[in-house]
């Protein structure tokens, strides 16, 4: 399926790859080795691929013996795999590096030989794991993929004019028109259910079955639970008892993790950890209080204050709903026809979280809990900052409603208080598009624009 990773990719091609190697980051499932290999043969003469989960000892064997003389390596490297390599026209895929370190560390000497094009994919957790006996290379770029954004999920049914219409009232600041939006409407919800994960959205593509679509999810959500037992190593436990705390915390009123549900007298400083880790495998996106909506949001953190989101909402519905262990047909023809009045407000805010951090967001709310001051008190979803920084009114506050009754007292409060500060005030709600006392309204599925 296509993803706009590739486009990164691309520019990579065009401007660095023979100066690094690109080392593709991202949770388990989430479309790393296909969208490596989609990308090979797309653009490249030819294209090899080591998969370490099944490499032999003879490859690694290579690596650890026939690096000072890379005119054999490749040579034997083509032999083993039965591809011709082609200078400056083949791309070499270093396929879960994690688990073979060596691997990584030869992209040192492998880069500047010159001869051929790296990408590396891999779990960050078992990345930052296993680096104990290699010398990192400097040679070596990031770039984290994330699960399916409303676009890319548009793009696999078969719906690119609508996406594209979408982002031409995006920018003309347009409603989409009753028929248009009803439309986008229903497919962002089959959207929230699947999730982005490409397994799950590829299913629901050929089958039209959600009961089918979720047996995907756990697979992957047990996929999760058994990387936490086998990496999160003495601290599992905790990080289970968060991962597992998520949909109820997400249900409340407000989001904010309380410490207190993992036990009494529980304290940050003792699961900071746990919360770190879950973050890095990109199993949750983390939200974090920032006090003050100035030109550094991130400066104004209270680290100590967050909201932790599931990195993908089909997986958080599916983590929620298992009193039965499979998410009924009937409960995901509610949440399609937003007949679901319990928790909607979870799954919404949640996706929205998802969406900005495949947009290139790092995650901030901002809460104030003043007894004193009724007119300090308030609590805004999200805030953002505007992609080029200037003088003054560089963030925008965002506040997310899934019913038909929406109020906006915190949001009034903020634009008041912070007006000197502000960029544009949004809400994502499930309504067309329009403008009113100088708030935005956007369609939530308009999210990934922002």
């Amino acid at each position: 399926m296509r993803r706009r990773i590739t486009e990164q990719l691309v520019r990579w091609r065009e401007k660095s790859a023979g100066k690094t190697a690109l080392l593709i980051d991202g949770a388990r499932r989430v479309g790393k080795s296909y969208i490596a290999e989609e990308f090979a043969r797309q653009y490249y003469k030819s294209y090899l691929i080591i998969d370490f989960n099944r490499a032999g000892q003879e490859v690694k064997d290579l690596f650890e013996n026939s690096l000072e003389d890379l005119d054999s390596f490749f040579m034997y490297l083509q032999a083993l795999y039965g591809v011709k390599l082609y200078e400056g026209e083949s791309l070499i895929i270093l396929d879960e590096v994690q688990l073979f370190p060596r691997a990584r560390a030869a992209i040192k000497f492998l880069v500047a030989d010159g001869r051929y094009h790296y990408i590396e994919t891999g779990s960050l957790v078992s990345i930052k794991e296993n680096v104990s006996d290699i010398v990192i290379p400097s040679e070596e770029r990031h770039l984290k993929m994330y699960p399916m954004d409303f676009e890319e999920y548009l793009w696999a049914m078969d719906e690119e004019p609508l996406a594209q219409i979408i982002k031409v009232n995006f920018e003309k600041k347009k409603p989409m028109g009753q028929i248009l939006h009803r439309k986008a409407m229903t497919l962002f919800r089959q959207y929230v259910i699947t999730g982005g994960m490409p397994q799950a959205v590829y299913e629901y593509t050929q089958s039209k079955d959600f009961e089918s679509v979720d047996e995907i999810k756990r697979d992957i959500l047990n996929l999760y639970r058994e990387d936490m037992v086998k990496h999160a190593k003495g601290y599992e436990r905790k990080v289970e008892s968060i991962f597992d705390e998520i949909p109820e915390q997400l249900s409340k009123h407000e989001k904010k993790f309380v410490l207190s549900s993992l036990g009494k007298g529980a304290k940050f400083r003792d699961y900071e950890s746990s919360f770190l880790w879950l973050e890095d495998a990109m199993i949750c996106n983390v939200c974090y209080n920032s006090t003050e909506p100035s030109l550094g949001i991130k400066l104004n953190r209270d680290r100590t204050t967050l909201k932790m989101y599931m990195a993908d909402t089909g997986l958080l519905i599916s983590h929620a709903f298992d009193e039965n262990g499979i998410v009924s047909e009937e409960l995901y023809k509610k949440l399609l026809f937003g007949k679901l009045e319990v928790n909607e407000g979870m799954i919404f805010e949640n996706v929205v979280a998802q969406m900005l951090t495949a947009s290139g967001h790092k995650l901030y709310f901002y809460s104030n809990s003043s007894k004193e001051d009724s007119e300090s008190r308030m609590e805004i979803d999200f805030l953002i900052a505007k992609s080029k920084i200037t003088s003054g009114h560089n963030v925008s506050p965002i506040e997310v409603k899934s019913g038909k009754r929406n109020t906006y007292v915190s949001l009034n409060k903020f634009m008041k208080k912070y007006k000197d500060q502000l960029d544009t005030p949004y809400v994502l709600y499930t309504e067309d598009y329009k403008e009113e006392n100088g708030i935005r309204f956007l369609p939530v599925y308009m999210t990934w624009l922002l």
